[in-house]
């Protein structure tokens, strides 16, 4: 039976210390993981991008073979085993593929969501007669794959479905009745990935198809953006589905479900980053190109800080997104797909680094949201004309901080889950938060730093110890009550969410000088000292009102003032390093570490 490493548990680098060693950063990418990522963002240059305005004016037919295109070059079937069609990359590969294509815009939506959440349940949990049936067809875009769990009455409330499903009198078919809602490719998918209650009560997945008499396709919903994706209603009328069809067994949809959902999730992080590269491209470039007073507006400094914001944050997405896919690609790594315990195992390994899953759809989103809002900002009036891609970025951004689970979801599972895992025994979350509380007191941290990263590498250690201490104070004043407690829920999140991305980057970054010296370094290094000094004021923050909600009098005195050791800190000059950073990428017109 596959296993986690202790040392590589999800969530372990909350109480555990890490080394370059332990991630997977886009310098150690392999010839042949950059060859499939060129691959990707060839077909988009090739195919995709000189049809553009028709793609994004949702045309069936185009996007269809825009789909198959993709397929023909092995796009397609990154995460398909080889026996049926596919490449069998490993997380790293198939992540860069996400991040390229995803400045294909709507194209992009349409090809991820076959590829992830539509073909992945089939992948994962199928059966070898399920395989050998619809992966062939999926890795070549022959049929077109989603997925379909929302429904008019049920979003983040996935196990609340009122689709039904009976078992036939025979016992051949299961009747299936209900409405999914929200369904990305339906306009035009041939196989669907269903959640229904089998006698309204055990939550089961069926894999459906259109030829199924019973199945019809609901209009066209108007959307905000991402207006070249087809989302639909898929209504199922009386619909018969062999008892073949059931995708894992009776009862046991929300394995599939939720762990599906994780690796959406994570693919969405990946796809927000290559969006936001595309909007640092875009504005940089722009603002090389705009004069304001006889000079190209890059000049201002007001400008440039908005590019360097831009850069650092996309940073630490990436830092964070591809250390992930390493995660994940150790969790399931040594898994045989035939052997019948397969999808329990597969679940198993993405289910550990859910919680990792959770942080790079929220951090990612966030971040793409933030990036592309300065991008129309630098654009000034033009950012707001339809003729400009960043008014498209703009509007497309938006989806993602509600798609695979809502942000404010994702806020209340990181904390949730990582409760779960400390009361199953799987980290010991409580012992070191109990251990820390009887050292504060007497703790005086370091102060004196005389190396690049070094004080950085010391705030990560603080960060650590605030939460362990505010999530200790939580769990201890709250107990089973704590998940009622949203608001301080959401902020112990932020904290786990920012000391993730602190890490990673720090990690990064040190990674990146051990290997070419501190002068090639010197981007990175600017960027993870900023980073840092300007999460300890946010961890600061997000500590001091969990503590204020929690403590009164001379405990909340005690409590503050061990806060305020803990985020004790050199104060650093953020406007020369945010212009020596800009200046890197308006010279290159793109992202550059």
């Amino acid at each position: 039976m596959h296993t986690i490493q202790a040392h590589k548990r999800g969530g372990a680098f909350l109480i555990e210390e890490s080394s370059t060693q332990d991630i997977v950063t886009p310098e150690d990418f392999t010839d042949e993981q950059k060859m499939m990522a060129d691959t990707a963002s060839d077909f988009l240059e090739a195919e995709v991008n000189k049809m553009d305005e028709q793609i994004e004016g949702l045309n069936y037919d185009l996007s269809v073979t825009m789909i198959q295109k993709a397929g023909a070059l092995g796009i397609l079937g990154a995460d398909i085993p080889e026996a049926y069609g596919g490449l069998d990359l490993d997380k790293v590969s198939s992540t860069l593929i996400n991040e390229r294509l995803s400045k294909g815009s709507s194209i992009s939506l349409s090809i991820g969501a076959h590829t992830g959440i539509g073909t992945l349940p089939i992948v994962f949990f199928g059966t070898k007669e399920q395989k050998e049936k619809y992966l062939p067809p999926l890795a070549t875009g022959e049929k077109i794959a989603a997925y379909c769990l929302t429904e008019p009455s049920s979003g983040s409330d996935a196990l609340g479905a009122k689709t039904t499903a009976v078992l036939s009198a025979d016992g051949q078919h299961y009747v299936l009745e209900g409405q999914k809602q929200f369904i990305t490719n339906a306009g035009f998918a041939d196989i669907f990935i269903v959640y229904a209650k089998v006698d309204g009560e055990h939550f089961s997945t069926f894999i459906v198809e259109k030829s199924m008499e019973g199945v019809s396709i609901g209009p066209e919903e108007k959307k905000m953006g991402i207006k070249g994706s087809s989302t639909c209603p898929l209504i199922l009328d009386q619909v018969q589905v062999p008892v073949q069809n059931v995708l894992g067994e009776v009862g046991k949809g929300h394995l599939i479900a939720f762990n599906i959902l994780n690796i959406g999730r994570f693919k969405l992080g990946s796809g927000c980053l290559g969006a936001s590269k595309e909007a640092i491209k875009l504005s940089a470039t722009y603002a090389n190109e705009r004069k304001q007073f006889g000079t190209p507006i890059s000049k201002f400094p007001l400008v440039g800080s908005k590019l360097a914001d831009m850069t650092i944050m996309t940073y630490a997405l990436e830092s964070m997104v591809y250390r992930t896919s390493g995660l994940i690609d150790e969790g399931l790594q040594g898994i045989d797909n035939d052997d019948p315990s397969a999808g329990l195992q597969l679940a198993k390994g993405i289910a550990e680094y859910a919680i990792e899953c959770s942080i790079n759809k929220v951090f990612g989103s966030e971040v793409l949201d933030d990036v592309v809002d300065e991008g129309v900002q630098i654009h000034g009036g033009y950012g707001f004309i339809q003729e400009y891609k960043i008014e498209r970025l703009y509007r497309d951004s938006r989806i993602n901080r509600i798609f695979e689970g809502t942000n404010e979801i994702n806020r209340l599972l990181i904390p949730g889950t990582l409760v779960k895992k400390a009361m199953k025994g799987e980290l010991p979350l409580i012992q070191e938060a109990k251990a820390l509380q009887s050292e504060l007191l007497e703790m005086f941290p370091q102060q004196s730093f005389s190396e690049p990263l070094e004080e950085e590498q010391h705030l990560l250690a603080m960060a650590k110890k605030i939460f362990l201490m505010t999530s200790g104070l939580a769990f201890e004043k709250y107990q089973e009550q704590l998940e009622q407690e949203q608001e301080i829920v959401s902020k112990l999140s932020d904290m786990i969410i920012q000391i993730f991305a602190m890490e990673s980057m720090l990690l990064r970054t040190k990674k990146i000088r051990d290997k070419g010296g501190e002068p090639k370094a010197k981007q990175a290094i600017d960027m993870t000292e900023v980073f840092v000094h300007e999460s300890m004021e946010k961890m600061e923050k997000w500590a001091k009102d969990v503590i204020t909600e929690m403590e009164s009098g001379d405990m909340l005195r005690t409590q503050l003032s061990i806060l305020k050791k803990l985020t004790k800190r050199q104060p650093m000059s953020y406007i020369s390093k945010k212009r020596h950073i800009a200046q890197k990428v308006i010279a290159a017109e793109k992202y550059v570490v």
